[in-house]
């Protein structure tokens, strides 16, 4: 994959994940990092933790980036919690 498609995917699965989990996206480099970090998360944690694949096109990177997008977004909170 190129740089330019794991970005666009990365900004898509980031966009997609904080919009599920915290209702808003977060910005532009905010949804590229959550979304490419997501997708290296979402792929150890579906693959090799839970032996579920949700495809290997365009949709199944996008959906597995989001889960783990929505997997860092949930700990990152767990972390540093708003009081």
């Amino acid at each position: 994959m190129g740089i330019i498609t794991t970005l666009i995917i990365g900004a898509i699965a980031g966009w997609l994940g904080g919009t599920i989990y915290k209702g808003s996206g977060l910005g532009l480099i905010g949804n590229i990092i959550i979304g490419v970090l997501g997708s290296s998360v979402g792929y150890w944690l579906l693959g090799s933790v839970l032996h579920i694949s949700l495809g290997e096109g365009l949709i199944g990177s996008i959906l597995t980036g989001a889960i783990g997008a929505i997997v860092i977004l949930f700990l990152i909170n767990l972390i540093f919690k708003k009081k």
